[in-house]
Order: structure tokens, then C-alpha cells, then sequence
């Protein structure tokens, strides 16, 4: 059972397919007739529209698991993908998730004590607080001793919520309680944590996959340095900024960190890269990521295949050894959203729509002419991913497959995906994480 929606319910049905193994979607009142729905063996309803009532419920995901006899529950990414009770509910009615246990995802998923889990591991972290933080009186003690500026982080948090820079000690206080007020009102958790505020990095990461038999695998990295709010727009895979010596360091920790806690099944291990080269441990995201696609191109390993076999008890397919990096992969994300009216989310009825292929060009979505994209979820209609033998060739594959997408009927941001892939500066490499704040910046001004 395929425990999501969208595209990466449809790329999961296609994995089982090549597997040989029959597939279950559940859907929403409102998800009746979309493609994973369509695609899947079986199918069942779970609820109304809204998330809450539906793919966060659930008690009526595991009902529906076993109403359809499913044995296991792919989570895909978002939704309940991380959450350690399901992932318990699954074991307590006998039916396998495919992903880590629930013990690891508390443990990873829970920021300042995966800091210090990693810190008692010796993998490098941005100097910072060990134990979490309280209140801002203690927070900025701290942040004196660890040094101007300072970023105050959310323990529980995620896409940018609960985040907030402090400058200096006079807007410690102010910086401090807005971070924790959102921390509150997004996880229902107020811990905060507090390191040193690194400027201008990149967000490099790394894939593991690892087996119940202590295998455990880099698969290289994925830059994902272009974002927004906090939000990835574009990833690929090698980044342009990390060397062999560093890449082979970098996975070295990636393995360190995942056999430090025992992790099993698919992870990425996010590492943010001063301008100087050196990189530091910032999280570890315990599920398949949106961007895995630009690692199957590079190392050709189908993830969604290999974490199911992982779930059935089989051992990696490959060694450390057999991950050869070839050719250069970007993946850009097409959504729903209006970029002239502030990103404004745009659901609505695909009137016409056409996608580019070709060699070297996959789309990963599940949308299709007359789909009508719902306004309860996210925003994502498609993933438009290249692959060519050099960075250089994918940016033009990428320019050109941009330049033949149709989508009528509703807003899309491939105009913006395509002008980015037209600066100059992306297209020498020269980018980090405010590069886009930076390139808005600029075109207010202008």
C-alpha cells in the first residue's frame, strides 16, 4: 500500500510493477480520479480532502491496509513519512513500513539530539549548543559564548519554520521567542537548539542506503543550494562545488552517521559547505527525498526498488564499491504557483498540457489534460529531470526541456525554473543558499 499521493505515489506503483508486486492506492474524496489512483492494483478511500482527514489519518490508513491485505506501507515522502507513531502502528498490526524503525526516527528527527548524537560521533557540526534550549535568557549565554551571528533552530522543525538569525545580542530576545513561537504553533514543540550562523553556504547531501545486515552505502550528493524560503527549487547531482577529496569525506561521515544509529533503508544525510570547503552535519532526513531521481541517474540504482527489497529482509543489490558517479543530473521543480503574485499557490483544472522527452529526460508527476489539481496539498504538478555526460550539457538539456513544457489552465513557475537556468552565475556553479533572495533582490531594485 502506497500510503501517499501525487507523483511519487505513481513512481512507487511503477517500482512494485517492476518487481512483481501488486499495489494499493489510497486516496482522498477528492483524489478519486488521480493518476496514482488510476494506475494502482487496488484502491481505497480514506477520507475527505483535507490531509488531516485523510493522509494523516492513521487509523484509517491501517484499517485500509488491512481491509486490502497489504503487507506492507510505502510512506513516500511527506505526510507521515517520518512519523514514528505510524510507523509503530504498522508494527503493531503486523504490517512492515518501508523505511528505518520508529526508535531511529525519534532519535533523528529530534534536531538538537541528533546534533549531539553526531557530536559524540565525531562527525563535524557546526560549533553550537549540545543540549537543547528553553528560554532566551539561557539561549543567549550561549549564543555569547559560541559567537555572533547565531542561528536559533526549532529541534522539531523543518522547511524553514522555527528559524531565525540573530545578529547580535540585542535582537537575541525578539529572534529568539519568534523562532520558538513558531516552533510551538508548526510542531507543537517549543526545544530550540542554537549553532553559529555559517554565511553563505551551499546545502550539499547525501544519500545512504543501508540493510537490516549492517550494510551501508553512499551514493554520492545532491546540491540543493538552489531554494527558496527554505524550499528546494533546483537539485543536481555531483555539485559543481565539492571536489573528489571532499565528496570522499563526506560520504565517509554520511556512513558513519547512519551506522552510528542504526539506520536502515533509504536516508540523506544534509551537510551544509562553507565558502572555504568545509562542511558540517545539519540534519538527516530518515525517508526517500523528492530529489532521489538525480541520484539514479548519476549512480543508475533504482532507490524505490532497492528500499523495498531492504524492507523484505534482503541484503544492498551493490557495495560501496560498485557506486560509480557518471554523467551530471538536475532536477527542477514544477509547481502550481503564480512567481509574479508573491507565489501565489494556484489549483485550478490543466486545460492542455504537454511534456517534453527524449533522451536523457524524465518526468517524474501525475498530472494529465483535465486533471484538476486540488488546493489541500502541495503544490508540486512535476519533476523535470536531465541527464547528460557534463554539467554544461544538462544545463542546455535542461534550458531546452523548460522551453517545451505546456501546462494551460492554471499558473506553473517553469517560466522562473527556465530563467534561472539562463543566469550566468548558475551556470558557472557560483551559487550558494541565498542565491536566489540575492536574484530577487536584485530584480525589485531593477
Amino acid at each position: 500500500m502506497i500510503a501517499n499521493r501525487g507523483e511519487i505515489a505513481v513512481r512507487i506503483i511503477r517500482a512494485c510493477r517492476n518487481l512483481g508486486i501488486r499495489s494499493v492506492a489510497v486516496y482522498s474524496k477528492e483524489d478519486a480520479k488521480s493518476l496514482h489512483v488510476q494506475l494502482a492494483d487496488q484502491r481505497i478511500c480514506i477520507g475527505e480532502g483535507p490531509a488531516r482527514n485523510s493522509y494523516l489519518n492513521m487509523d484509517r490508513i491501517i484499517a485500509a491496509a488491512e481491509n486490502m491485505g497489504a503487507d506492507a506501507i510505502h510512506p513516500g515522502f511527506g505526510f507521515l513519512s517520518e512519523n514514528s507513531e505510524f510507523v509503530r502502528k504498522c508494527k503493531e498490526n503486523g504490517i512492515t513500513f518501508i523505511g528505518p524503525d520508529a526508535d531511529v526516527i525519534d532519535k533523528m528527527g529530534n534536531k538538537s539530539h541528533a546534533r549531539k548524537t553526531m557530536m559524540d560521533a565525531g562527525v563535524p557540526v557546526v560549533p553550537g549548543t549540545k543540549e537543547p534550549v528553553y528560554d532566551a535568557e539561557t539561549g543567549k549565554k550561549l549564543a555569547e559564548e559560541i559567537g555572533y551571528p547565531v542561528m536559533i533552530k526549532a529541534s522539531s522543525g523543518g522547511g524553514g519554520k522555527g528559524m531565525r538569525v540573530a545578529a547580535n545580542e540585542d535582537e537575541f530576545e525578539f529572534q529568539f521567542n519568534m523562532a520558538q513561537r513558531e516552533s510551538a504553533n508548526a510542531f507543537g514543540d517549543d526545544t530550540m537548539y542554537i549553532e553559529r550562523f555559517v554565511e553563505n553556504p551551499r546545502h550539499v547531501e547525501i544519500q545512504i542506503m543501508a540493510d537490516s545486515h549492517g550494510n551501508v552505502v553512499a551514493l554520492g550528493e545532491r546540491d540543493c543550494s538552489v531554494q527558496r524560503n527554505h524550499q528546494k527549487l533546483i537539485e543536481e547531482s555531483p555539485s559543481p562545488a565539492i571536489d573528489e577529496e571532499t565528496r570522499r569525506k563526506m560520504n565517509e561521515y554520511a556512513v558513519l552517521a547512519a551506522k552510528t544509529v542504526g539506520y536502515t533503508n533509504a536516508g540523506t544525510i544534509e551537510f551544509i559547505v562553507d565558502p572555504k570547503g568545509n562542511f558540517y552535519f545539519m540534519e538527516m532526513n530518515t525517508r526517500i527525498q523528492v530529489e532521489h531521481p538525480v541520484t539514479e541517474w548519476v549512480t543508475g540504482i533504482d532507490l524505490i526498488k532497492e528500499q523495498i527489497r531492504i524492507a523484505d529482509g534482503q541484503r544492498l543489490s551493490f557495495t560501496q564499491e560498485d557506486v560509480k558517479l557518471t554523467g551530471h543530473a538536475i532536477e527542477c521543480r514544477i509547481n502550481a504557483e503564480n512567481p509574479e503574485k508573491n507565489f501565489r499557490p494556484c489549483p485550478g483544472t490543466i486545460t492542455d498540457m504537454y511534456l517534453p522527452g527524449g533522451k536523457g529526460v524524465r518526468i517524474d508527476s501525475a498530472i494529465y489534460s483535465g486533471y484538476t489539481v486540488p488546493p489541500y496539498y502541495d503544490n508540486m504538478l512535476a519533476k523535470l529531470i536531465v541527464f547528460a555526460k557534463n554539467r554544461t550539457e544538462a544545463i542546455r538539456k535542461m534550458q531546452s526541456a523548460l522551453g517545451e513544457v505546456i501546462i494551460e489552465g492554471i499558473d506553473t513557475n517553469v517560466d522562473y525554473q527556465y530563467d534561472i537556468l539562463h543566469d550566468p552565475k548558475y551556470q558557472a556553479g557560483d551559487f550558494d543558499i541565498e542565491f536566489i533572495a540575492e536574484r530577487e533582490a536584485k530584480n525589485r531594485q531593477g
